[in-house]
């Protein structure tokens, strides 16, 4: 049985066609949907609805009764503060405040006054039965190597958004919905969150624009296109082959259906003997046509670039030598030397808050470094991609924002009229003339990628230009950058657009150290030691420890205090928790053991071992707890 239905469900915003019209879509326990389709289509609009936060117009949503959802959204919720652990218990409502505020009081325990308060919130949580609640939030921390008393607000934006997973995750969802979960997180911490979904045990429908990240996850599938939903069985390049046909057929068809309308309508308009001999159910039959041509909903088109080029720089562009520059101390860059070459394409990676944006502008020259020199070559004419869309005026409209008032841009010395310019990159005349506090941020992006490809360059710097945009749109502009005639600097996260388009790496470590290497990012991890990570050979820091100065961290368990209330209970109910799981994983194992379910097609055998996996991750997290919990007691 579906954990949820979509049945003929009607989406409206505005506009001349629905946003989602007759969809149909079917969730079951332990699939990985991944929901694709270009931007503006409609996939956080689908997401919400399956998360019961927008009713469709049409149609019907028959959730599976009882069925948890949950959902981690793209942006951090405003107004969410607090320590780590109020974050997490924030999602169980009631008690989870209770147990938030007794986790707060036996951490500052000093007078009588809060002895009493703590006894009076221990006798309500008594009451509801919170504790197994309560342990729930601390294996889930646990679980996610969460520092449960730092401050949501001095983390990372990495360690923010896992602690929003922690959030969801605490429910124990049957559903987990996740939009754009690997925007702004760095390359560590996207591998982090890629595991730790394999071993998921409920269903799993996200969106993603990463297509690593797609495939090593995806079990199936569904693209929004036209209003309609179609689901592919099978991973990512099973649906692009499957798509590609389907489109092709789409357009004989179509082409056959409108020649034989113009065949009609030439019918339709001979002299007065043929009308005399008119055919009134051919007639009915045209109108018919007409009216199936009028309602067609026409694929949107492709995005078309082309960067305007800039006479040759020499062959060198950059030269450093001894660089280096810190914050502090925070170091970014300690005597590092390299040469840029005309043509080189240079992906700059690491760990958010390590310094990749600082290094772009040490080696352009707009940052004085602390010792060391830069030397720029001869012509430098800079293209600059900013993350943070900073050139866009909030005031200005779409075109007046790619030619600053102007009517025209000139392109390789083709004079061309915006308007024009922006609909190779899929804006309507509209949409062009419109602000742009209108547009969705993948059409901010669109714009921002509009502007920065209508000026003259032979430097192309490009500070994650991947965010919000569509697969197709981030396909086309991997063709544009890797057949770019200059030189380009790439700061991203996004592992296949690296392979797809740089020729080396400079791989920051977060504490100084750059290390080059010639070849994409796949091939530079398969070169690296599984003991040794980059950065210099220096043992790589856990992802989710951030760096000095970002983020509170967790204090190491020697130098916490002796076990409170609620953590004695823990741990006097965790030896009946291990036992469960243990017995869980026997069962599992047996039933994975029997060659006869392999032949049941009825039997999910994926599913059973994603909940082995589960089980297993739940067993370890337990153990862990229960270790660290008895050292502090005996300590």
């Amino acid at each position: 049985m579906a954990l949820i239905t979509l049945s003929n469900v009607e989406i409206n915003v505005g506009g001349p066609h629905p946003l989602l019209e007759d969809a149909e879509l079917s969730v079951e326990a332990g699939e990985r949907i991944c929901i694709v389709g270009r931007n503006g289509a409609g996939k956080s609009t689908l997401l919400r609805v399956l998360a019961g936060e927008v009713e469709p117009e049409e149609g019907e949503v028959r959730p599976q009764p009882g069925l948890r959802v949950a959902k981690l959204t793209q942006e951090v919720p405003t107004g969410t503060g607090g320590t780590v652990y109020d974050v997490v218990s924030h999602a169980l409502g009631h008690i989870g405040e209770l147990l938030a505020e007794f986790h707060r009081l036996s951490q500052s325990l000093e007078t009588a006054e809060d002895a009493e308060a703590l006894g009076r919130v221990q006798a309500r949580i008594d009451e509801e039965s919170g504790w197994d609640v309560n342990s729930r939030i601390s294996e889930v921390i646990t679980r996610l190597n969460l520092p449960e008393d730092a401050d949501f607000a001095t983390l990372s934006g990495g360690m923010k958004r896992r602690v929003l997973l922690g959030q969801a995750l605490v429910r124990r969802p049957d559903l987990l919905l996740l939009d754009e979960p690997t925007n702004h997180l760095d390359i560590d911490n996207i591998t982090w969150l890629q595991d730790f979904l394999k071993g998921f045990g409920g269903a799993l429908v996200f969106v993603t624009h990463d297509r690593s990240f797609l495939r090593a996850l995806a079990t199936r599938i569904v693209e929004i296109d036209r209003g309609g939903l179609t689901s592919w069985p099978g991973d990512y390049d099973n649906y692009l082959r499957r798509r590609e046909e389907r489109l092709n057929a789409e357009a004989q068809e179509q082409a056959r259906f409108d020649k034989k309308l113009a065949e009609e309508e030439a019918w339709i308009r001979q002299g007065i003997k043929a009308r005399r001999k008119r055919n009134m159910g051919r007639v009915r039959q045209l109108q018919e046509m007409r009216k199936q041509r009028a309602q067609r909903r026409e694929q949107q088109g492709t995005a078309r670039m082309e960067a305007s080029r800039a006479e040759k720089t020499g062959k060198r562009v950059v030269e450093a030598e001894g660089l280096t520059f810190d914050y502090g101390d925070r170091p970014i860059v300690q005597d590092f030397s390299t040469i840029i070459g005309r043509g080189d394409r240079i992906g700059i990676v690491g760990p958010n808050g390590s310094g990749k944006t600082t290094l772009i502008r040490l080696l352009l020259g707009e940052l004085e470094p602390q010792s060391g020199t830069v030397e720029t070559g001869a012509n430098l004419q800079v293209a600059y991609f900013d993350q943070q869309r900073a050139q866009l005026d909030e005031d200005a409209t779409a075109a007046d924002n790619v030619t600053d008032g102007g009517e025209y841009v000139t392109i390789n010395g083709s004079r061309r009229h915006v308007i024009g310019y922006l609909q190779d990159f899929l804006f309507t005349p509209d949409r062009a003339r419109a602000p742009i506090t209108r547009l969705s941020g993948g059409e901010r992006n669109r714009l921002l990628l509009a502007r920065l490809f209508a000026t003259d360059s032979n430097v192309l710097v490009m500070d994650e230009p991947t965010n919000d945009l569509d697969i197709e749109t981030l396909e086309l502009l991997e063709d544009l950058v890797a057949n770019y005639a200059g030189t380009v600097l790439i700061v991203s996260h996004d592992r296949a657009f690296l392979d797809n388009v740089v020729t080396s790496l400079l791989v920051l470590s977060g504490d100084g150290a750059v290390e080059e290497f010639i070849g994409g990012y796949s091939e530079y991890l398969e070169r690296q030691p599984r003991e040794k990570p980059a950065g210099g050979g220096k043992p790589r820091k856990d992802p989710a420890a951030g760096h000095a100065g970002e983020e509170a961290k967790a204090p190491p368990a020697e130098g916490r205090k002796r076990l409170s209330n609620w953590e004695r209970k823990e741990l006097n109910e965790l030896p009946d928790r291990i036992e469960e799981l243990e017995e869980r994983i026997g069962t599992l194992t047996e039933r994975l053991g029997d060659p006869g379910i392999y032949q049941d097609p009825e039997v999910d055998v994926d599913g059973l071992n994603e909940a082995l996996a589960a089980a297993q991750a739940e067993l370890d997290a337990a153990y862990g707890r229960w270790e660290e919990l008895e050292k502090r007691e005996a300590g």
